[in-house]
């Protein structure tokens, strides 16, 4: 049975802003510099926010039982990340066609501007027992917000 579900968000033009991460302590290594694993964290942290701003959560995406996991991810360090460090992350929706699609992250540092990690990745959309569905064909509310964001405004 289909879900409906009320998508949220102004009906003008999407404007997104960056998502920012302040760097904890724990987030560290022995060096005292933050640990690669992270980053992964951090970018999915953004795509969790990118998501909010479009109007659409990644809770009620669950509750209409659709599912998006990771088929793959890159990432590449630029320069380091620091204990107390903001890191401003730009994230955009790249690619999208209803079943899939890619992610793009751009991390710099707040306050020098300096480039310090990017990334990409890519999801697909499952029903809960983990068959691929087009969002398209079974969810055009929802297929239309991910066209809205991939075309969307970056302040």
């Amino acid at each position: 049975m289909k879900q409906e579900i009320l998508v949220s968000g102004p009906e003008e033009p999407i404007k997104l802003r960056p998502y920012e991460h302040h760097a904890k302590y724990y987030e560290t290594d022995q060096m005292g510099i933050i640990h690669h694993s992270n980053y992964v964290k951090w970018m999915e942290e953004a795509r969790m926010d990118l998501m909010e701003q479009i109007g659409l959560s990644y809770k009620q995406m669950e509750t209409m039982e659709i599912i998006s996991p990771v088929l793959s991810i890159e990432v590449q360090y630029h320069s380091m990340v620091h204990f107390d460090d903001v890191v401003v992350i730009q994230t955009k929706l790249v690619k999208y066609n209803g079943i899939k699609m890619e992610v793009e992250y751009v991390m710099t540092d707040k306050e020098t501007g300096e480039l310090r990690t990017t990334g990409r990745s890519s999801h697909c959309f499952l029903n809960r027992s983990g068959k691929p569905i087009s969002l398209k064909r079974s969810y055009p509310e929802l297929d239309t917000k991910f066209f809205e964001a991939k075309d969307a405004d970056i302040l």
